[in-house]
Order: structure tokens, then C-alpha cells, then sequence
């Protein structure tokens, strides 16, 4: 059962008559009137409390074998005080790189690429450009071990052209010592997902963006995801602030592979338990993903930060949105309040 909640902060016990009469007028039962009523679920109470003075908007969704649960509060815009829609398009950031291992599993399972080959092999321009090419895997790659700097940390990045092609944006990093021997350890760097764009294109012959919508999203029936934020109505987009900074950032554009994707909440959730329970991959495909990436993610853009997990003890996956970014010392407060929404997840019927 599909369900949104009140997308507005919570309302006076004084007002609980008044919209049992609203829902009544407008033909709803009196139990669908009463869950209107935020404070009578403890996910919804969440989101109202986290929006007081911390975060512009969120939306929230918690999908369940046989339901999906939809909340939002706080803003959408914050300028024009338009509520926060639980169905709107969102920039999810690194949560993009879960979709891109999937894509990289089905090329290797069907022999398209495979995880023992070098950087360099797959990409020869690299050669004497990023150090330990010849001994970086596409398995490390993925995995974050390659040890490849990092690529949006350099000052000149801010300055280039978004459209720029991979190499030019990897360009930034050529000549800079790696940040370990490849393999040695893990240390995330969006670097990694710059090149396996490139790679996973050059296998194709075509975009991988293209692979990913006609063999992930469209078999899945997902038809409010999205590679770039070109390919959207932009008015189905939810701004997105950073705080401090007054300006909405929902135009800044973000083409960079792992980093790109726009999608709603519920269909995030829908594409990560599909991930889990084996319906999206086969047993072949599984078992290579498996192997190379981890079930979970979390995403950071200027302006947009995303969570999404799976919870085995509730068979829920767990899908938060805000609309609000700053440094990355902002995390314990999400990470907080991702908790609580979680716990109160497991209370509600």
C-alpha cells in the first residue's frame, strides 16, 4: 500500500476535529483523515522535528515488502515556501555509483570486461599519466582501492567546463604520485567512477548512461530516474541549498559519472531491494557484484544529501533526502536523524 504523508510541519491538536471533517468532506474515512495528522506516526514526527531550524526539506521513504511508505516535511523552495513533495526528483549524488557496479557487473559477467584487467590495457592515454597504471585492476577501481587521487579536490576543477569529456576532467590528476600502492588499502575517491564512465563506454561503444536505462531501470519499470539533470523538467526538481550560501543550487549541473543520477525517492528504494534480493541481476551477475561493491550508499552535492541503506532485521530499505548540504562534519547530524527515522520505521504499523 502506497501512502504519502503530510508534507507540512505538525499541526495543533486543536486541529485533529477540523481534519477528520476535512477528510470527510473529501470522502476519506476517518482513519485516512487521522494519518494526515503527523503526529500520529513517529516517522512523520522525525521529519518535522529534523526541518526546525536544521534542514531546508526532506523526504523520506521506507519501502517494505508489500508497501511503500512515502513522508516529507520542510521545504521544497524555500523562496517561494512551496512544501516538500515526497514524489520529487532529487539529485542522489554518489548513490549514482550503486547503479554504475551493477552496469559493470553485467558487462563483466557477459564477458565485455573483466575485473583482472589493467588501467592502462583499458584505457592506454592513462599509460605514464596516473601512476601504477599497469598494476591498477578494474576490480580496484571499483572497489576504491586503485589508490588514483582524487579528482575533485583539485583547485582547477571548479573552473571547468561541465560537459567536459572524462579524460579532460581526469586530466587534473595526470602526473600527481598515487595516494597508495594500488590494493593496499581502500580510500574512496570519485576518480575511480570518472574512469569506469570511460571504460564501461569504450566496452559499449555507446554511453553507459544508454546501458543503464535500457538494461537496469527500464526492466525494473523505473521511469523517474535519470542520468543527467538534462533530462528533466527542472521544475520537478527539488532545490537544493547549502548553508550559508542564500542562492538555490538546483541548476548547477553535474555530469560526471557516479555523481550524476536524479531520481524520486520510492524508485531508489525500489532499484536497491532489487539489487539485494537477486530480482535485478542474475545468479552469475550476483555473485560478481557481490564480489567488487557494497549494498548501501550515501550521496553529497552542493545542496543535496542522500542516504539509502537496506535494514535486514525489518526487510525495509531506508531512503533519506535533504535539501540541505555544508561540510562534511554535517553528516553526524544526518547520519542522527537517519537513525531516528529508522527506529521509528520499526514502530509504525
Amino acid at each position: 500500500m502506497l501512502f504519502i504523508q503530510n508534507m507540512n510541519r505538525p499541526q495543533s491538536p486543536r486541529l485533529l476535529p477540523i481534519l477528520a471533517l476535512l477528510g470527510l468532506i473529501l470522502g476519506l474515512s476517518s482513519c485516512e483523515a487521522w494519518r494526515l495528522d503527523p503526529q500520529t506516526d513517529p516517522v512523520q514526527a522525525v521529519l518535522d522535528k529534523a526541518v526546525e531550524g536544521n534542514y531546508e526539506g526532506m523526504i523520506v521513504c521506507v519501502n517494505k515488502p508489500g508497501e511503500t511508505a512515502l513522508y516529507a516535511a520542510g521545504w521544497d523552495n524555500r523562496e517561494s515556501r512551496t512544501p516538500a513533495d515526497p514524489q520529487a526528483l532529487f539529485k542522489i549524488a554518489s548513490i549514482s555509483k550503486l547503479y554504475m557496479a551493477a552496469a559493470a557487473a553485467k558487462l563483466v559477467a557477459a564477458g565485455s570486461l573483466s575485473l583482472d584487467s589493467s588501467l592502462e590495457s583499458l584505457i592506454p592515454e592513462v599509460a605514464g599519466e596516473i601512476e601504477y597504471a599497469d598494476e591498477i585492476s578494474l576490480r580496484m577501481m571499483i572497489q576504491h582501492r586503485s589508490g588514483i587521487p582524487e579528482y575533485i579536490f583539485h583547485p582547477d576543477f571548479p573552473d571547468q567546463d561541465p560537459e567536459a569529456d572524462y579524460l579532460t576532467t581526469a586530466a587534473l590528476i595526470f602526473g600527481e604520485p598515487a595516494d597508495f600502492r594500488p590494493g593496499r588499502k581502500y580510500q574512496y575517491s570519485n576518480t575511480n567512477y570518472l574512469l569506469l564512465g570511460e571504460i564501461m563506454d569504450r566496452a559499449l561503444g555507446y554511453s553507459h548512461h544508454t546501458y543503464i536505462r535500457e538494461e537496469i531501470l527500464q526492466p525494473l519499470g523505473l521511469t523517474r530516474t535519470f542520468s543527467l539533470y538534462s533530462e528533466v523538467d527542472s521544475n520537478e526538481v527539488m532545490s537544493g541549498y547549502y548553508a550559508g550560501y542564500e542562492p538555490d543550487l538546483k541548476a548547477a549541473t553535474h555530469t560526471r559519472p557516479g555523481g550524476s543520477m536524479i531520481a524520486t525517492a520510492e524508485e531508489v528504494s525500489i532499484f536497491l531491494r532489487a539489487l539485494i534480493d537477486g530480482s535485478l541481476l542474475t545468479t552469475e551477475e550476483q555473485a560478481i557484484y557481490a564480489e567488487v561493491y557494497e549494498y548501501e550508499h550515501t550521496g553529497w552535492l552542493p545542496g543535496y544529501t542522500s542516504i539509502a541503506r537496506y535494514h535486514e532485521d525489518m526487510d525495509a530499505v531506508v531512503v533519506q533526502f535533504v535539501n540541505t548540504s555544508k561540510k562534511q562534519n554535517f553528516w553526524i547530524g544526518l547520519e542522527r536523524v537517519y537513525r531516528k527515522v529508522v527506529r521509528a520505521a520499526a514502530k509504525t504499523p
